[in-house]
C-alpha cells in the first residue's frame, strides 16, 4: 500500500497539483507555509496515490512511501 507524503515548506501554492488531481484530492489549506504560501493538503479518502502530482509539481513537494502490510 502507498501513502502521499506532503512536504507543506517546499509549496509554493502554484496549483499544478490542485488542478491536476483526477480524484479532486488535493487542495490548499488555511495553514501558511514558512515561505507565506498556503499550504496544500490531501483528503486522503480521495487520494489513490497515482503519482500526478509528483510528477506534475516543480518543487518536490510530494513523495510517495510504500508501506509495510502487519504479517
Amino acid at each position: 500500500m502507498s501513502k502521499l507524503v506532503i512536504y507543506e515548506e517546499r509549496c509554493k501554492s502554484c496549483g499544478y497539483c490542485v488542478h491536476s488531481c483526477p480524484r479532486q484530492a488535493l487542495s490548499f489549506s488555511d495553514r501558511i507555509n514558512e515561505k507565506g504560501y498556503p499550504a496544500v493538503q490531501v483528503d486522503r479518502t480521495r487520494c489513490i496515490t497515482c503519482g500526478i502530482c509528483y510528477n506534475v509539481c516543480p518543487d518536490y513537494v510530494f513523495e510517495i512511501h510504500e508501506e509495510e502490510g502487519i504479517s
